[in-house]
C-alpha cells in the first residue's frame, strides 16, 4: 500500500556525451538516487517519502490529492518489489562507468580530462563612454 508515495522518478535526456554520462555518475554518488532505463527512456529516481503519507501508510490528503496520484491504482506502482524489467538499472557510479565502456569501447574520463564545464562568456560590449573617447582621440 502507498508504495508509489516513497519515490519520485523524472525523465532524463538520453546521454550522448561523456559529460552526460559523468553527470549521471554524479547523481549516483548520492544516497537514495538510482537511474534506470525503461523502454529506451532514461529516468532518475529519488527516494523521497511523500509528506502526506501517514504512519499507517494511508494518504493524509486522499480527497484532495494531486492528479498524478489519482492516476495510479493499487498494484499499478512500479515500486512494488521484485524485478521491474528495466532495460538497465544503475545504483552505483561504477555501473555507469562499465556501461559507458561497453557502449563506446572507451573509459569514461573524469570531467577534468574532458575540458572545463564552464561555458565561454561572450565578449563584453564596450561602454558608450569608451566608444566616444576612442572616436574623439582616435
Amino acid at each position: 500500500m502507498a508504495a508509489c508515495c516513497r519515490y519520485i522518478a523524472l525523465p532524463l535526456d538520453k546521454p550522448t556525451t561523456p559529460r552526460d554520462y559523468n553527470d549521471i555518475r554524479w547523481y549516483l554518488m548520492h544516497q537514495g538516487i538510482i537511474v534506470f532505463v525503461e523502454e529506451g527512456d532514461w529516468y532518475v529516481q529519488f527516494q523521497a517519502r511523500c509528506k502526506n503519507l501517514g504512519a499507517d501508510n494511508r494518504c493524509g490528503i486522499y480527497e484532495s490529492r494531486p492528479g498524478i496520484c489519482r492516476e495510479y491504482e493499487p498494484g499499478d506502482c512500479d515500486y512494488a518489489g521484485g524485478t521491474y524489467g528495466y532495460d538497465n538499472l544503475f545504483t552505483h557510479p561504477q555501473q555507469i562507468d562499465k556501461y559507458y565502456l561497453q557502449k563506446t569501447g572507451r573509459k569514461l574520463e573524469p570531467p577534468g580530462e574532458q575540458g572545463s564545464r564552464r561555458r565561454a562568456r561572450p565578449a563584453k560590449k564596450k561602454s558608450a563612454q569608451h566608444s566616444v573617447h576612442v572616436a574623439l582621440t582616435g
